[in-house]
């Protein structure tokens, strides 16, 4: 099978549509490879197509008057972005730039749009999607604008705990590697000051930071402390999970 084919078709959104809307899809669609740090649109750029990512990373933004970037979302695998482009083909409002070499499948805005007409499932899964994410940025501009400095990254941390969040002996783990720089871009804040609430947490005995790992060693007491509800957390691995990471000696 194709490996564009088999994307296509193991996308959440797309998962409803038939064989032959598949496939209709298929051969419209095309497939481009990124370095890491590569620009995959910038505004002005035209908006003509959605876009899913089907391995790596990618992080979209906007640069404020003063050079800096704000983040406003990491694209994970699996997941679509520059959606607007099923509703509006205009220029594009915001930079995509992958933070990891990543594969991405474009997809003209028009078949997304045909496909809509036909599928109400579909049409409903791309309302649900962007309703989501205008939420997830509500959210954050909220954070923003009648919280602390620690409150925002703390606010941060365990919205990334809900997202990345992996159980670990020493508490949960945030599976994403983010520069002090990166978690400075998400809360409106500077490097400098994210370094020096990370350390004020770790002294605290909240966080463990290593080698760009973050891992929440008392979520639940940090998300009281800010008064929002403690993120849902990850179960423990399995006894066969924790079997497979012990070094296996001879055969």
């Amino acid at each position: 099978m194709n490996d564009k084919f088999w994307y296509l078709k193991s996308c959440e959104l797309f998962e409803r549509l038939t064989p032959v809307q598949i496939q209709r899809l298929e051969t419209r669609a095309r497939s481009r490879k990124f370095e890491r740090k590569s620009l995959v649109y910038v505004p002005t750029d035209a908006g003509d197509s959605v876009m899913l990512l089907t391995s790596g990373r990618v992080k979209i933004y906007h640069l404020t008057s003063d050079g800096k970037q704000a983040l406003l979302a990491i694209i994970d695998p699996g997941e679509m972005f520059g959606e607007l482009a099923m509703l509006d083909s205009g220029e594009r409002e915001e930079f995509a730039e992958t933070m990891e070499a990543s594969s991405i499948v474009l997809i003209p805005g028009s078949v997304v749009q045909q496909l809509m007409e036909e599928s109400p499932q579909l049409s409903l899964g791309v309302t649900k999607m962007m309703g989501l994410r205008r939420r997830r940025v509500k959210r954050r501009l909220k954070s923003l604008l009648f919280r602390s400095n620690r409150e925002r990254l703390i606010h941060l941390l365990l919205e990334l705990v809900e997202k990345y969040g992996q159980r670990t002996d020493e508490g949960i783990r945030i599976g994403i590697k983010l520069s002090h720089q990166d978690l400075a871009s998400i809360i409106g804040s500077t490097r400098e000051t994210v370094t020096v609430v990370l350390g004020e947490l770790q002294t605290e005995r909240n966080v463990i930071i290593k080698r760009r790992q973050i891992i929440l060693t008392r979520p639940k007491e940090l998300a009281a402390g800010i008064g929002v509800s403690p993120p849902p957390l990850p179960q423990s691995p399995s006894r066969d999970e924790q079997m497979k990471k012990q070094p296996q000696f001879g055969s």
